[in-house]
């Protein structure tokens, strides 16, 4: 295991791991199932797209909110169905993280999806919306260690 894999929420390192062993087109293709496992949001956002933030760094208009229980994180995301690469960062991201406590979210390096091996097969551009994504997550978890969320 590498120093950047063990930094990560347990979920996270084994969809890492999950990636890593694939090779080429098999890494879009898994891509692309996570982008389809993307969960609708629940009940209480469907009628409150207005309280979510959009990830403004993205090209793709991603809309994110975070909510802390006991400590621990959940994240959700609303992405077009036309977007299966962001929605895929997305579903990995709200997957990976679930539960994780805000520190552990903060805790997340930078770049961490360079193990998933994924510049193989994306764009830089497509990678930056991965690190967009990220950097707005940990900009909620530094909010809910400030509010005591």
């Amino acid at each position: 295991m590498s120093e950047i894999t063990s930094a990560l929420p347990e979920r996270l390192r084994e969809i890492v791991e999950e990636f890593a062993q694939c090779d080429g087109r098999e890494k879009i293709e898994l891509l692309l199932e996570y982008a389809e496992r993307l969960p609708e949001l629940p009940e209480h956002l469907q009628e409150a797209r207005g309280e979510m933030e959009l990830v403004e760094e993205c090209m793709t208009p991603v809309y994110v909110r975070a909510e802390t229980r006991q400590g621990q994180m959940s994240f959700y995301f609303d992405v077009p169905q036309e977007s299966p690469t962001v929605r895929g960062f997305a579903a990995i991201m709200a997957e990976g993280v679930e539960g994780a406590s805000p520190q552990g979210v903060l805790a997340i390096p930078n770049g961490f999806f360079f193990a998933m091996g994924l510049e193989s097969v994306l764009t830089m551009q497509r990678l930056n919306g991965m690190e967009a994504i990220l950097a707005h997550m940990k900009r909620l978890a530094s909010q809910a260690i400030e509010g005591g969320l």
